[in-house]
């Protein structure tokens, strides 16, 4: 089982520290986000070896938008040398819907070059065909939209396909709330051979859940699940048993692993995990 730990926006690391501390044993590996939604944070490298140096594995996000060839390829020796061990590799959102509307996105690389890139380094060559002194080893994974059908489902399973080709190990989905929706996806997919993880989000409120099922295209969220956080006394309370349910079915149906999201409420995964049948 995975869990989402952001780094903090500063230098005052003790809420992440404590938040993945409470959960330390129970979650197999901290996923460390590269910024995500453009919003300036600590680094994901320097988030992962945080949690390193604590002894929490971690899967560190590699992105796409905000260094050249030269700094990813830098970044993932400093990980590799300090045993960081995962990484998954993203394209990364749009500096646009962050908070510094001014940065400009470099994507030097494309993810599938990126990619290349890590498999010459695991060889012992950086980009340019040099030798390495010594050699990074990694598990790879990256995304896989599953709640695609039709004609956008094809592209993307041909892109996973080329990813795995390109060396992806493993790889995460967006939020998943029914697995019905996602069925297209699954009925192309063997699990026993491609590891898939979906992410369970954390609802933070009724109006969350309805500009998510309103607005977010390809994350199905169903009526009756939203009636229920409408319905609750205590809604954050009932956001939280619907996430612990929905990591209940991902694990009866079959999948490598889960993903727990909670985008700023860390602390309440130790509630989640309580609340798993």
């Amino acid at each position: 089982m995975l869990a989402e730990m952001e780094p903090p926006k500063g230098v005052d690391i003790s809420v992440m520290m404590e938040n993945a501390s409470r959960v330390k044993g129970e979650i197999d590996a901290f996923v460390v986000p590269e910024m995500s939604n453009a919003v300036m944070r600590m680094s994901a490298l320097g988030g992962a070896l945080l949690l390193q140096k604590n002894g929490m594995d971690t899967v560190m996000q590699v992105c796409c938008r905000d260094r050249n060839r030269l700094a990813l390829q830098a970044d993932l020796l400093a990980a590799g040398a300090s045993g960081v061990k995962h990484i998954m590799v993203v394209t990364g959102e749009d500096p646009g819907f962050g908070d510094h509307h001014q940065a400009k996105a470099v994507y030097d690389l494309t993810l599938l070059e990126l990619l290349d890139a890590i498999e010459k380094m695991e060889n012992g060559h950086d980009m340019s065909g040099i030798d390495l002194c010594g050699s990074p080893q990694f598990l790879v994974g990256s995304t896989v939209n599953a709640g695609l059908s039709a004609q956008a489902l094809e592209s993307e399973l041909s892109e996973m396909n080329q990813k795995i080709k390109s060396g992806v190990d493993f790889f995460i989905t967006p939020p998943l709330f029914d697995i019905a929706s996602i069925k297209p996806f699954l009925s192309c997919v063997d699990l026993s051979k491609t590891p898939i993880i979906p992410t369970v989000l954390l609802l933070k409120s009724l109006g969350m859940a309805r500009y998510m099922a309103r607005n977010v295209k390809h994350v199905h969220i169903p009526d009756e699940l939203v009636r229920r956080i409408q319905n609750a006394p205590d809604k954050a309370r009932e956001c939280v048993n619907i996430a612990a349910e929905t990591v209940h079915a991902i694990k009866e149906h079959g999948f490598s692993g889960v993903c727990i999201s909670t985008i700023g409420w860390e602390d309440k995964v130790p509630d989640i995990l309580k609340n798993i049948s």
